[in-house]
């Protein structure tokens, strides 16, 4: 018999509301509500509000929180200052990645003791939870909680979402840095808010009771669209996100990749930190023989999808792991892993999309970069 579908606390609302729901991760989810392109430009342009709730939050107290979270992941836990966010990899033995993760560096309001928050993506909930169980020391004083199904988290993103928030929040949100994070209220509302997300917009994502999702989802809605507010389902926050270069467990992040391979250095931090993979990365940081994550124009109409092959002079070099027709750049685009002697700016290709050859070209990552002021 099959397991029913997960259900985030929006689900009433995505169903009422004519999304399109589908399975992702082993959760209902809405893949978009009207047209992909119209919430991935009002994204772009204004504010797309995000259903993320299925994306599984861990939280871990305790006097070895901190030292257990420094083991697992590849940055430094260990001062990370109160508030601040740090994203970072899990790693297996060998290297491969296991996860993508943010880690928080929270403070109890009541307490003033510190905590931790994970948030983790959907499809590897459980494996990470039993990964950190398999490697926790029994005497390690850590408590640890999964809060996913006690909480909503809503991602309000766009050039107009801070604007948009600053009318219902007791705090600034735009007072946070990047990737900062910190208590408020939120329409009454006890809420964690966070300035990150995954389109390559300046946005923030919302924690908040399970209770009050549908209350503090419509009203942001209500308000927002005024300002060309849009509910955006999973369609446009993966053509957003590749837009942005932004890489997806499970397409560019897998066991069998490493974050040198992915382009994620930035996250490694190798030096006087010792965490369960390092020693293998130390071996791999200058392997020159193993594929590498490029970015590629494509020519003509047709986009390159997950698992085309990349051929140059009709021998096989590499594979398409993700690929769209960009909304905003109103072109062909994918990533992928070539031979490292093809992952060179301006190597031209072939890639066979669904028996036909298209030429494509690698280009710089990402393809777009929103707008500072």
């Amino acid at each position: 018999m099959p397991v029913p579908l997960a259900h985030t606390p929006l689900y009433p609302w995505h169903a009422a509301s004519g999304g399109r729901m589908v399975d992702f991760a082993g959760w209902s989810m809405p893949v978009q509500y009207g047209s992909i392109v119209a919430e991935h430009q009002a994204t772009r342009t204004a504010i797309g509000l995000f259903d993320v709730s299925h994306m599984a939050r861990f939280h871990f107290r305790g006097p070895a929180a901190e030292k257990l979270l420094d083991r697992l992941v590849t940055r430094r836990v260990a001062g990370l200052p109160p508030g601040r966010i740090c994203y970072a990899l899990v790693t297996n033995e060998a290297g491969g990645i296991l996860d993508d993760v943010l880690v928080y560096r929270l403070t109890e309001l009541s307490s003033g003791q510190p905590y931790f928050k994970l948030v983790v993506n959907a499809g590897n909930r459980a494996k990470i939870w039993n990964w950190i169980g398999a490697h926790r020391d029994p005497s390690d004083d850590v408590e640890m909680v999964d809060v996913t199904d006690q909480t909503a988290m809503i991602a309000v993103q766009g050039p107009l979402a801070g604007e948009l928030l600053r009318t219902f929040a007791s705090d600034d949100p735009t007072n946070l840095k990047y990737y900062g994070s910190g208590a408020t209220e939120l329409l009454g509302v006890s809420c964690l808010i966070s300035r990150t997300g995954y389109t390559g917009e300046d946005g923030w994502e919302l924690v908040i009771p399970a209770a009050s999702a549908i209350d503090v989802w419509q009203a942001l809605l209500h308000r927002g669209q005024a300002s060309g507010a849009m509910a955006a389902g999973l369609g446009c926050r993966d053509t957003l996100r590749l837009e942005a270069a932004m890489p997806l467990y499970g397409h560019e992040l897998t066991e069998e990749i490493n974050p040198f391979q992915a382009g994620l250095r930035f996250a490694v931090e190798l030096d006087d930190h010792h965490f369960i993979g390092r020693d293998a990365l130390l071996r791999l940081k200058d392997d020159a023989r193993l594929p590498q994550r490029v970015g590629w124009e494509v020519a003509g109409h047709r986009p390159a999808r997950e698992g085309n092959v990349v051929l140059v002079e009709g021998r096989a070099v590499g594979r398409v792991t993700s690929g769209t027709m960009a909304p905003t750049l109103k072109r062909p685009i994918a990533m992928g892993y070539v031979e490292p002697a093809y992952a060179t700016l301006g190597a031209e290709m072939m890639i066979d999309i669904r028996g036909n050859a298209a030429a494509a070209r690698v280009v710089k990552l990402p393809f777009y970069r929103r707008q500072t002021h």
